[in-house]
This record gives structure tokens, C-alpha cells and sequence, in this order.
């Protein structure tokens, strides 16, 4: 029997789990993969505190993992096939079978970007491709890139990233946007920018050892095909949380299938909390993941010791 279980462990599920233990807590957490979540994929984390100099985002896992297991968090790799969170004695069980019982239940697996699917993007995550304008902007200064999407997250994004580059290209496949009318006027007025309408990306290329140096365009209703030479291709076509194995848990999401929480990180049920980017929230950095997943440790202790 635990006294909490945290089902994933990027940034917030680790720091729940080093605020739990360091509580004295029993505690386990389950990861599907490997600890790290996003940031284990991430060069140069360059906006986490306390690193002037930026920091490895896989160095920077591995030192979360290692404080968490310090503190005495035991750590298990296997993936949730289902959940019992109904009554004051909580199950989880794995796909292997292996079932774990607790008094509460932290849930932060987080949520994985909507990619685009084409030739060349996942070979160039890291050396041009990204999916957070916020983390990889400052490296692009004067440079040439382009925004997929037509949203509000990529029109923001996309004025966002004039900060830096010489010239961003906006392509999005519909002939208008779906994004609020103020950031269209704002997108339409913004002389670094140039919008692609009716345009899909069909292919990513570029220095295999290098970067993104080139994306392969089609237009949706002529058929014609161009190229567009761009230094970082920036993805906002949606995210996926990830919530699919929590089907028939009780737990109260919303439209777009993040968890809905609290200011104190509780969800629907009694003894179960969520963090991270698997709750629905204004903001996805690693830093508001920590924030997330200490008050949720807390959240928990509280509820234990009442």
C-alpha cells in the first residue's frame, strides 16, 4: 500500500514525487517510457531558473530522477492499462498485470504535441524542428522560419517568434484562419510576416547532421508544389493530451480531453489530483510543470492527514 502514486514522470510527476517523499510519503511513480517526459527530446533548455547558461534538458531529467529517488520515491517503468479511483483504497494496474494499491493518485502524463506527419519532421526535432516557440525562439535571431498552423496558439506564436527571426513564413491549409479576429489583424499587419494560404507542409528536409534548411509546400487546390527555404520549421497544429487510459475513470475532462483541476491540483474525485500539461491550463513550460506537481504533492499530504 502507497501513500500516493504518480502516474508519469516528466518535470511535474518528478517533483511531485520529490515533494511526496521529501514528506515522507510512500511513494511510487510510474513511467511509461523513460523519466523526462518532453525535455528528455530538448537540446537547450535556455528559460528553467537557475541555469545563466541554459541546460541540457536530458541532463536536466536525469538530475530530477536522481533528487526524486534521493528522497526515497520509488520509480517503476511499465504502462496503465487501467484504474480503479473510487474509494479511499485506490488501484493501479499495469499492462503486465502487476497491480499497485494506494490512498491517493497523482495523474501527470502529460501531453504530446499534434505532429504533422510529413517525411523529415521527427528526423529534424532538435535541429530546427519545434513545437515551443517560447523554448527555442532566442535561436533564431535574424533568421528565416517557418509556422505551421492556423489557430490562436500559432498566430501568437508566430508573432511571437518576430522577435527574433528575419521573416516568418505562416502556412496554414485552409484559405482564412480559425484564430481569434484581433490576432488576424494583428498577423495581417506585421511586416515580417508572410502568410501561405491553402498550403500543407509535404515534406522537411536539411543537413542530416545539421538543420532544417528547406520545406517541400503543396498547394491544396491547384496541386502545385514549391519550396521554401527556412532555417526552423515551428508546429502548432494542436496537442494531444494524454488521457486515453483514464476512459471510464470518473474523472471530469474537459472538450479538448485535459483534466479538470483546481487551483489546489484536485480533480472530480475524491484523493486523485492532476499536474503538468495533462490539466487544463493557460500555460505549458517546464516551470509551471514543477509548479504544478509541488502543490499537488502537498495537496495530497493534506489529504491523507485529513
Amino acid at each position: 500500500m502507497f501513500d500516493v502514486i504518480i502516474i508519469g514522470g516528466g518535470p511535474s510527476g518528478m517533483t511531485a514525487a520529490i515533494y511526496a517523499s521529501r514528506a515522507r510519503l510512500k511513494t511510487l511513480l510510474i513511467e511509461k517510457a523513460g523519466c523526462g517526459g518532453q525535455i528528455a527530446i530538448t537540446d537547450h533548455l535556455e528559460n528553467y531558473p537557475g541555469f545563466e547558461e541554459g541546460i541540457n534538458g536530458f541532463e536536466l531529467a536525469v538530475k530530477m530522477e536522481k533528487q526524486a529517488r534521493t528522497f526515497g520515491a520509488e520509480i517503476v517503468y511499465g504502462e496503465v492499462s487501467s484504474l480503479q479511483l473510487t474509494g479511499e483504497t485506490k488501484k493501479v494496474v499495469l499492462a503486465n498485470n502487476k497491480e499497485y494499491e494506494t490512498k491517493t493518485v497523482i495523474i501527470a502524463s502529460g501531453a504530446n504535441f499534434r505532429k504533422l506527419g510529413c517525411p523529415g519532421e521527427q528526423e529534424f526535432i532538435g535541429k530546427g524542428v519545434s513545437y515551443c516557440a517560447t523554448c527555442d525562439g532566442p535561436f533564431f535571431r535574424n533568421k528565416e522560419i517557418a509556422v505551421v498552423g492556423g489557430g490562436d496558439s500559432a498566430l501568437q506564436e508566430a508573432l511571437y517568434l518576430t522577435k527574433f527571426a528575419s521573416k516568418v513564413n505562416l502556412i496554414h491549409r485552409r484559405n482564412e484562419f480559425r484564430a481569434a479576429k484581433i490576432l488576424q489583424e494583428k498577423v495581417l499587419a506585421e511586416s515580417k510576416i508572410n502568410v501561405i494560404y491553402d498550403s500543407v507542409v509535404e515534406e522537411i528536409s536539411g543537413n542530416p547532421v545539421g538543420s532544417v534548411e528547406n520545406v517541400k509546400l503543396r498547394n491544396v487546390k491547384t496541386g502545385e508544389i514549391s519550396q521554401l527555404a527556412v532555417n526552423g520549421v515551428f508546429v502548432f497544429v494542436g496537442w494531444l493530451p494524454n488521457t486515453a487510459f483514464l476512459k471510464d475513470s470518473g474523472i471530469k475532462l474537459n472538450d479538448a480531453g485535459y483534466i479538470v483541476t483546481d487551483d489546489n491540483m484536485k480533480t472530480s474525485l475524491e484523493g486523485v489530483f492532476a499536474c503538468g500539461d495533462v490539466r487544463e491550463k493557460i500555460l505549458r513550460q517546464v516551470v509551471t510543470a514543477c509548479g504544478d506537481g509541488a502543490v499537488a504533492a502537498i495537496s495530497a499530504q493534506h489529504y491523507l492527514e485529513s
